[in-house]
């Protein structure tokens, strides 16, 4: 601003003296001008009256510096002339008693010379007043601008130097300050909710410009691709450097969005790679990174469980359908037909235990609440003792339990379902003529079951997938034991429901351990 009140006003004055000059030296030449024809009329009124007194001689004694002197007669030739040839400027004729014309003429040297000796005082001048205006606005300009420069516009309205004439704008530069403050506090809010929302999700969020270069990438993405926070602003193939998800950035840049699924580090990982679109124009690529590890998992087990259960159902129906088909065409000797209703009714009662076990395992799933009570874990324990007595004494297995005083909260028949499955499985996997232990107390003012039994054990190699549904350990004597391999899902599942851990041990042909803390 400082230059332009300078330059603005510099030219202002420039522009006046310029003029002033001008019309100056207009009157100084026009005076100069004037003043030299009176010279020279009274030069030759002189000439003129020399002459008549003395004749031609009179000529010949004049100094003709910057003059001209001819003396014509009456029949027009030039009889005299001081041979000073010149650009003639002013010049003027008298005609004599004689009938001869003098002619008097000045060079114009002679009559500008002393407007040329006045022009170098006014031009020095001229230049004086210049110099002396240029310094005198820019002083000026400063004392202007200064009150403008030491204007406070973090509170306009506080401003007791500044120029009367702001006081508009400064009222409308505090309003609009106000507005901006309100929208910059509204902007940083969501900007602060935006950054806590991306530093808190699970899914992975990477912004790439039309560069490919990252803008914006959230922890889980950072920890997925390995990388630290300050990677933003190089290029995300240096990032990530995988052919598949290098191609789908450059499709997505075309407008080709992509989703796919990965396998890293034993998880699974879906990746959405979409662009960012503005008024049709493409502006980059954001990048999802999605854990879909517990999904592929709960699939791969339903695929699993739809497949076990299938088999499951199918065995005993079929050997009902076998049998009953038998019976029906009349093949089956009398004395057979007892044998043949039995094996149905055993098939029959073994298809109803594992409905019963798929309900009950599909009701502890879905996770539907159920009112919570305090359960005495040695009365719950000492009923299954009770209901399972005559089936340990149909494999000659004993069972002995050893119950102390045990409150814990929980839901009661789920308590029930855990105590019955492990004891269930320790009787019918056990040994001819072995034992089952049963305990039932408390531990570190925590209650717990532990069951120890003398069974044929469980093989290192098979111990992590006992818990899952329909997984024997020996699948060819399967129908033999009876089991709907259930038992042990059905306690991890009660378990975890409820927050309590189940720990194994065991050891082949010495026995196992299943120990669940509440």
């Amino acid at each position: 601003m400082t230059r332009k009140i300078f330059s603005s006003t510099i030219i202002v004055v420039n522009i006046t003296l310029i003029l002033c000059l001008s019309i100056i030296m207009g009157i100084m030449c026009k005076c100069f001008s004037d003043s030299g024809k009176k010279q020279i009329d009274r030069e030759l009124a002189l000439i003129v009256k020399g002459i008549e007194l003395n004749g031609l001689e009179y000529l010949s004694d004049i100094e003709c510096d910057g003059i001209n002197i001819e003396y014509i007669d009456f029949e027009g030739k030039v009889i005299y002339s001081s041979g000073n040839e010149s650009d003639k400027w002013f010049s003027c004729e008298q005609r004599l008693t004689d009938g001869g014309i003098i002619r008097l003429s000045y060079s114009s040297l002679r009559v500008m010379t002393p407007f040329v000796k006045t022009i170098i005082p006014v031009v020095v001048v001229f230049l004086a007043a210049v110099l002396i205006s240029a310094l005198l606005i820019k002083r000026l300009a400063g004392k202007i601008v200064e009150p403008l420069n030491e204007i406070n516009l973090d509170k306009p309205l506080e401003n007791e130097e500044a120029y009367e004439e702001l006081a508009p704008l400064l009222g409308k530069i505090n309003k609009q300050r106000k507005q901006l403050k309100k929208q910059d506090d509204v902007l940083k809010r969501k900007m602060d909710e935006f950054e806590q929302i991306l530093n808190y999700m699970n899914e992975g969020l990477v912004l790439l410009n039309e560069k490919c270069e990252i803008v914006s990438i959230n922890p889980a993405a950072q920890k997925f691709f390995n990388v630290s926070e300050n990677c933003v602003g190089e290029d995300f193939l240096m990032v990530d450097r995988s052919p598949r998800v290098s191609k789908a950035v450059e499709n997505a840049l075309k407008g080709q969005n992509s989703e796919f699924t990965i396998q890293k580090e034993g998880c699974e990982f879906q990746i959405n790679i979409s662009k960012i679109e503005l008024e049709k124009k493409i502006l980059g690529v954001v990048v999802l990174v999605f854990d879909v590890t517990e999904q592929a998992f709960a699939r791969r087990n339903r695929q699993e469980f739809t497949a076990s259960i299938s088999h499951e159902l199918k065995t005993p129906v079929q050997s009902i359908v076998g049998s009953a088909e038998l019976l029906q065409s009349g093949l089956v000797k009398t004395e057979d037909i007892p044998r043949f209703v039995g094996h149905i009714h055993a098939e029959a009662s073994r298809l109803v235990t594992l409905i019963n076990d798929i309900i009950r395992l599909s009701q502890i799933d879905e996770g539907m609440e159920v009112k919570k009570e305090y359960v005495d874990l040695c009365q719950v324990a000492r009923e299954v003792v009770n209901s399972l007595q005559k089936f340990a004494e149909s494999r000659n297995v004993s069972l002995q339990l050893d119950a102390g005083g045990a409150v814990v909260e929980g839901v009661r028949h789920y308590v029930y379902e855990i105590i019955y499955n492990v004891c269930d499985n320790a009787i019918r996997y056990n040994k001819e003529n072995g034992s089952v232990y049963i305990i039932a107390g408390q531990k570190d003012g925590k209650g717990y079951i532990r069951v120890e039994d003398t069974g044929i054990g469980i093989p290192l190699e098979h111990r992590s997938r006992v818990f899952e549904r329909f997984y024997r350990v020996d699948k060819s004597h399967s129908k033999e034991t009876g089991g709907t391999g259930l038992g042990l899902s059905i306690v991890k599942n009660a378990a975890k429901y409820l927050g309590a851990s189940v720990s194994l041990v065991s050891e082949v042909d010495k026995g196992t351990t299943i120990e669940i803390v509440f």
